[in-house]
């Protein structure tokens, strides 16, 4: 049997990896500064991790969530402590898409409203309504396109309040800083002013927080810097540090019941095993800070190179905007460097997503080569 060929490849083997390097079959070393699109956030085999998915799965790795889960209150306290979002309440699921669709259903249940606003340059998934909320028509399957999806520029609060006082949107969708679509952010007065839209019009405002969230940006989510506090927040990709795991924080004004969400595999044991790993290593390594700390240096290093339009993101949530389209540059990077970088809807944009523990000899690393390919 063949595999369904929709993925286009790197001729590279990965067969193990430690904090931010991998090893191919030949035993190449290769640096990651993409963490396999964001989803590695306290490195590689970080020894933790591996303690605790290897005596979990030891002692019960599955059971299904029609029985009581320690692990799963354990994690919603823990994350309840780290991100300081007191008092939602944490429902678990398997993957950002799947946070993304929970949230939207959910908002649905909610007002009993049906319409979805999001913006252009989003990505939220790509199964059912994330899909449709998605600015990519290239991914949206004609069943997809049966769900009724507004699409704003980021930051025009005129067009917003525009679609929202016709009373038929359940809920505004965001990611505060854009992932895929290339990094960009709006301002503290649009976001802040979009819960104020929301609330005016019982609108439903999630947060995308999927690649953003558990501590890439140096803030726990990235919301937490407009001083906003949305009804739904979805996570997923670093959260278990390469471990299948999603989730959504509900405001506590959203009320739950038997039966109306629900999910087979979310919130396994194994799955809150590693994702309480993870946040023991953040808080215990102060990964956040040196987020801070190797962004500012990353930003200060970035500023000497030729060539350079701008830099987007914050935290280790970054892109280069060069004047050039960088897929040739990516190979490169690559090939001749064995360094990992990622891509963006901008086809001049070079993202950049490391661990959380990546250090400054590793940005100097990346910036020797970066400049060689750049001034050949």
């Amino acid at each position: 049997m063949s595999l369904f060929n929709v993925y286009p490849l790197f001729d590279i083997t990965p067969v193990k990896a430690k904090d931010v390097y991998v090893y191919d079959e030949n035993n190449v070393e290769y640096l990651d500064l993409y963490g396999g699109h964001a989803v590695i956030s306290i490195g590689h085999s970080h020894p933790r991790y591996v303690s605790a998915i290897s005596n979990q799965v030891s002692k019960l790795g599955f059971y299904s969530n029609a029985i009581q889960n320690p692990l799963q209150v354990a994690l919603a306290d823990k994350l309840e402590t780290l991100s300081s979002c007191k008092d939602y309440q944490l429902f678990l699921c398997n993957s950002g898409a799947e946070a993304n669709e929970n949230a939207l259903k959910l908002a649905s249940f909610h007002n009993g409203k049906s319409k979805v606003l999001a913006f252009k340059n989003s990505f939220h998934g790509r199964t059912s309504a994330a899909v449709a909320a998605t600015d990519n028509p290239k991914i949206v399957a004609p069943i997809n396109a049966q769900q009724d999806v507004n699409f704003v520029e980021l930051g025009d609060l005129i067009s917003v309040e525009n679609i929202l006082k016709a009373n038929q949107t359940c809920a505004v969708i965001i990611e505060c800083i854009q992932g895929v679509g290339g990094l960009d952010e709006s301002t503290t007065e649009f976001y802040q002013g979009l819960e104020t839209l929301c609330k005016q019009y019982k609108t439903v405002l999630i947060a995308d927080e999927v690649q953003s969230g558990f501590g890439r940006t140096g803030d726990f989510f990235a919301f937490q810097k407009h001083n906003i506090t949305p009804d739904i927040i979805s996570i997923a990709k670093g959260m278990g540090n390469g471990f299948p795991i999603g989730g959504i924080l509900i405001h506590p004004s959203i009320k739950p019941s038997f039966g109306l969400l629900g999910t087979t595999f979310g919130g396994n044991h194994l799955a809150c095993a590693a994702s309480l790993s993870v946040l023991e290593v953040i808080e215990e390594e102060k990964l956040l800070e040196n987020a801070i700390d190797i962004s500012a240096y990353f930003i200060e290093k970035a500023k000497e190179l030729p060539r350079l339009k701008g830099i987007k993101g914050r935290g280790l949530m970054l892109g280069l905007d060069f004047d050039f389209p960088v897929s040739e540059l990516r190979k490169q990077l690559i090939h001749k460097h064995h360094m990992f970088t990622g891509s963006a809807k901008n086809p001049n944009l070079l993202r950049i997503l490391p661990p959380l523990t990546i250090q400054k000899k590793h940005i100097d690393a990346f910036f020797v080569a970066l400049k060689k390919e750049l001034n050949s």
